[in-house]
């Protein structure tokens, strides 16, 4: 049977959780101080340590710093004093959870039934991180440049927490994997991983979706539905374009991160839930907030860790390595290995990547279905020659005519030094119409501009503009919807 040692001060505390474990087919032993607590720790190693902050003879964080002592057991703070800032302190020096007092039996049963090993989840990332040099990837990250080095770092030191993540970076870069990724590694990899594209949900139906209803809550709802929350009881909840669910969801959202509970729609039951957060956005988090996209509370709640993805672009190195891997992937798919020649791969290379791996994988993708043989030239890559002649191709598929921003005048400054281009490169980039903006646009501005000059090259064709700007179909909806409003607002001025 698994053991566990409770650390509370607290006699009566100690008691009740000590019959709540044992109910859970644990053994249990109890300490009220820290000296009682080495002495339990020395006569048997437990499996799970509930700890109290606040001990007669110190604090419950002076267990945490010595490794030797809970280098095998899963510690989990427990306390009635716990603040945020306590529990990052604690999840830092490597306790995986934290509940409050009085503890919530569905709560802790959940802890209990995750107990792992720190050195078994230890032992995983250091398998993966050895093997990185010879396979390319890290979980379901692929990569080798040291900006992904850096990132599977922080997946390495946050998967085995509790604490919620908040992934920011481009579109296509990558934010779900990296979900998918630290999932994998956590505690909670045997239960669910939902992953929920706020911006792909009809506004009038997201809060059905995420919390729930009963049956007759509202016209259409025939039956009781489960949300998000409790379909991932257990597990990950991965909440991308979070800048785009409605603000007064926001507020619901907020109060379930500090309670741990929730109302389906129609109800006036609460519920518990057990489920960690995984948001993500595309926009800079404090520009959304300074837009009135997201709630500064809400972002204060969710970027307890951060984690920024870098664009593929600053991360060039690692093009061949993705564009053979999902080489390989299609070729085991449809039967017919292929292969780049070299002039193909330098092509990979030297292109921008605006809408990042997302790009180059459909990129990849049309490559070898436009293949005549086993090789792919760069005929079919949006490379040296690629540039000019396919429209559709991230943001150099073409703008008809340059446009001014409605605001911002120019500045008169020295021109910056044009990047060095190969030759074929430097003439088909001349080639392409282009959006000219003054400096000190701001970045909404220069969105905004970009945005609606290239719907207007692509003859207001959606599909192809979303493709070409690297962003998805909802969020090209979403902004033009915005923009129209502003539109109107500044008409009724």
């Amino acid at each position: 049977m698994p053991h566990a040692l409770v650390v509370d001060d607290d006699h009566d505390s100690a008691a009740t959780l000590r019959s709540l474990i044992a109910g859970e087919q644990f053994t249990v032993a109890v300490a009220h101080n820290l000296r009682d607590a080495r002495r339990q720790i020395s006569l048997q190693q437990p499996d799970i340590m509930l700890l109290d902050l606040r001990l007669p003879d110190g604090n419950g964080m002076d267990l945490l710093a010595d490794p030797k002592l809970v280098a095998n057991s899963e510690v989990v703070l427990c306390t009635g004093h716990a603040n945020l800032e306590t529990s990052i302190q604690a999840l830092r020096l490597g306790a995986a959870d934290y509940l409050i007092k009085p503890v919530n039996l569905k709560q802790l049963q959940g802890v209990l039934s995750r107990i792992m090993k720190p050195a078994a989840l230890q032992a995983e990332v250091e398998d993966l991180t050895a093997n990185l040099a010879e396979s390319g990837h890290f979980g379901h990250l692929w990569g080798r440049s040291a900006p992904m080095q850096r990132i599977y770092q922080q997946i390495s030191r946050v998967a085995g927490t509790s604490v919620s993540v908040f992934i920011t970076g481009e579109s296509g870069t990558g934010k779900e994997v990296v979900a998918q990724t630290v999932h994998d590694l956590s505690r909670r990899r045997k239960r669910p991983f939902l992953a929920v594209n706020c911006g792909a949900i009809s506004p009038n139906l997201i809060e059905s979706e995420i919390f729930g209803h009963e049956k007759g809550s509202f016209t259409g709802a025939e039956r009781q539905h489960q949300g998000f929350f409790e379909r991932a009881s257990g597990g990950t909840l991965f909440l991308d374009e979070i800048t785009e669910m409605p603000l007064e969801l926001q507020v619901k959202l907020l109060r379930v991160l500090e309670t741990g509970r929730f109302m389906r729609v129609g109800s006036t039951t609460s519920q518990e839930t057990d489920v960690r957060i995984i948001a993500a956005t595309n926009r800079p988090p404090y520009q959304a907030v300074a837009q009135g996209k997201l709630r500064e509370d809400l972002l204060y709640r969710l970027n307890i860790f951060p984690i920024d993805l870098p664009p593929l672009r600053d991360r060039a190195a690692d093009v061949p390595l993705l564009a053979n891997h999902f080489l390989a992937a299609i070729s085991e798919q449809e039967g017919a290995a292929r292969r780049f020649t070299p002039a193909a791969i330098a092509a990979l290379v030297e292109y921008p990547w605006p809408g990042n791996v997302r790009e180059l994988r459909n990129a990849v993708q049309r490559a070898y279905v436009m293949a005549q043989d086993e090789f792919i030239d760069e005929s079919w890559l949006p490379g040296a020659e690629g540039i000019a002649q396919m429209s559709g191709w991230g943001a150099l598929g073409g703008l008809q005519e340059a446009v001014q921003p409605r605001t911002a005048p120019a500045v008169s400054a020295p021109p910056l030094p044009a990047p060095s281009l190969p030759a074929p490169v430097a003439a088909a980039a001349d080639a392409v119409p282009h959006v000219t903006l003054p400096i000190g646009t701001s970045v909404a501005e220069a969105e905004r501009v970009l945005m609606l000059a290239t719907l207007r090259h692509f003859n207001h064709h959606k599909e192809r503009t979303a493709a070409a700007l690297g962003i998805s179909l909802k969020t090209l909806y979403n902004r033009l919807k915005e923009y129209a409003a502003e539109s109107q607002s500044g008409d009724a001025k």
